[in-house]
């Protein structure tokens, strides 16, 4: 399937999605893609925020406001979401669960990645509207749609699967 329709799908059913990609073979470099893929996203969805401060504070010109936020979200988002992963699995051995490093990695990158939508959705209020209410409310569907497919996605992929080394 085409990346955009396997979001699409995620949204109707998170673990198939996950137990299908999970499914295809362990792939590090298509778990990468989708973490680099998602974090681009991200950086993408606070481009008009960051544009309303650069308008809002002149003092600081949008192409350093820019430069942080690419250097966050592309170089240091994707080492904090690898952390988050290993942390993830070392809780799951203190568990006795028997998840898999890659299920997790490939679960977690993957939930990051089908967000992205209501994460672009959540930038354009940033942007246009600011801080409030409705930007509260567009990170909170956002937060609990990564967590529902990230849980459901290692479920599905880690339901009884653990892989070699992790």
């Amino acid at each position: 399937m085409a990346l955009t329709a396997d979001i699409a799908a995620t949204y109707r059913g998170p673990g198939r999605v996950v137990r299908r990609l999970f499914g295809m073979g362990r792939r590090e470099d298509r778990a990468l893609v989708f973490l680099l893929l998602g974090c681009l996203l991200l950086f993408v969805a606070q481009t008009p925020f960051q544009a309303r401060l650069a308008h809002l504070d002149p003092t600081v010109p949008l192409n350093a406001r820019l430069y942080w936020s690419a250097l966050v979200w592309i170089f240091i988002a994707p080492l904090f979401f690898y952390t988050i992963a290993a942390l993830v699995w070392g809780l799951s051995l203190l568990a006795r669960r028997r998840l898999g490093g890659y299920a997790i990695r490939l679960s977690l990158f993957w939930s990051l990645l089908a967000t992205s939508p209501v994460a672009l959705l959540g930038g354009l209020v940033a942007g246009l509207i600011g801080p409030g209410p409705g930007l509260q409310l567009v990170g909170a569907v956002w937060f609990g749609l990564f967590l529902w497919f990230w849980i459901a996605g290692m479920r599905a992929a880690g339901g009884g699967i653990a892989d070699e080394q992790g």
